[in-house]
């Protein structure tokens, strides 16, 4: 009995005494990093969905014969709506093959209500600033909107200018851009500032004036994007934007 409880001494010292070095090193495992779009992958991404925007448009414009303004105006609309679905299509497609989930990659977060009372309020401020600053600079511009007796063709225009529109091009722009281009070495402000240039430059059928406030529109929703982390937040903006100036100004897309 007493070399048995000597012996279970001696194992317990030496279980107290075992080197620190020889005991078995257990390294956490770091969770693999998210794959993002670097730089030039997300131009080409996103070049990729302007492109297959034009194309839809055009596909679906070219098929509209006859004079009719209501018709004309519901295949404006048609166009619109048609040609911004198959560039989420291929945005789905790309953020797969990174292998993120779609909603996760573009920031599709809800905003509080904080956040978007706050975001109104300066875009409603901008947008006066805009329209004071157009009255000004073009006094000769009519504000009336000559698509109010269009009918279904204004109701299928507004569809696609103020709802689908807005949501295709904040899911590239403050969406899909954003993501890949504040990750590399621009930074989050210098994405801000270089997807509102290509936002404005894209525009083409406006002048330098207008496109101008298309780029300063671009750096307020890069801001609420980059603060809220809410792409919704940027759509609601951009649509009440688009609303406001169909209904008082004239289509602006």
């Amino acid at each position: 009995m007493l070399l048995h409880a000597a012996s279970c001494r001696s194992c317990r010292s030496e279980v107290a005494t075992y080197p620190t070095s020889k005991a078995p090193n257990f390294v956490p495992m770091s969770p693999t990093p998210l794959r993002t779009w670097d730089f030039k992958e997300t131009a080409l991404v996103a070049l990729i969905t302007y492109a297959v925007y034009g194309l839809t448009s055009w596909f679906v414009l070219a098929m509209h014969s006859g004079t009719d303004t209501a018709a004309l105006f519901q295949t404006y609309g048609a166009a619109y709506i048609a040609a911004s679905a198959l560039p989420i299509v291929v945005l789905w497609i790309a953020i797969r093959l990174a292998h993120r989930d779609f909603a996760e990659y573009l920031a599709l977060n809800w905003p509080s209500s904080s956040e978007l009372l706050r975001a109104l309020v300066v875009t409603a401020i901008l947008l006066s600033i805009e329209v004071l600053t157009l009255s000004v600079f073009e006094p000769a511009v009519t504000w009336s909107n000559p698509y109010i007796d269009a009918n279904w063709g204004l109701l299928t225009l507004l569809i696609g200018c103020c709802i689908a529109v807005p949501v295709m091009e904040e899911f590239v722009v403050r969406g899909f851009m954003f993501r890949g281009w504040s990750q590399s070495i621009l930074g989050p402000v210098g994405a801000i500032v270089l997807s509102s240039i290509v936002w404005a430059a894209v525009h083409t059928q406006y002048d330098f004036l207008h496109q101008f406030w298309i780029f300063v529109s671009g750096l307020t929703l890069g801001y609420f994007r980059w603060s809220s982390n809410s792409t919704w937040l940027t759509v609601m903006l951009h649509s009440a934007i688009n609303m406001v100036i169909f209904f008082a100004m004239g289509l602006y897309p």
